[in-house]
């Protein structure tokens, strides 16, 4: 198990921090992966943010009503498994074509 700091991430649109509204979890809660974590504001809506993995909360870095810049530690866990940051794709490799080409006939 590691332990991982989960940072609040973009939340699109230009937005450049949040506040937190609201903890969904508080330290020594066990999460599964996309449970919600916390409720934020932005200057455009409330959204809750999900866990990027499973694992058991160890600290939150923000109590409700701070404002968070994107980017800025929101959470430490200790992870379960190893996974994905919710909202990434994860990249894949371009399959390698063959082509053979034949010279054009006369």
């Amino acid at each position: 198990m590691n332990a991982h700091t989960f940072t609040l991430p973009d939340l699109g649109e230009g937005l450049i921090e949040a506040t937190v509204l609201e903890w969904l979890v508080q330290p020594g809660d066990r999460v599964e992966r996309n449970q919600p974590l916390v409720e934020v504001e932005t200057t455009k809506s409330a959204v809750e943010i999900p866990s990027p993995r499973a694992g058991a909360i160890d600290r939150l870095h923000a109590a409700a009503g701070e404002v968070l810049a994107v980017g800025d530690p929101l959470v430490t866990f200790t992870a379960e498994q190893e996974a994905g940051v919710v909202g990434t794709v994860p990249t894949e490799e371009e399959p390698q074509r063959r082509v053979r080409l034949s010279p054009p006939s006369e």
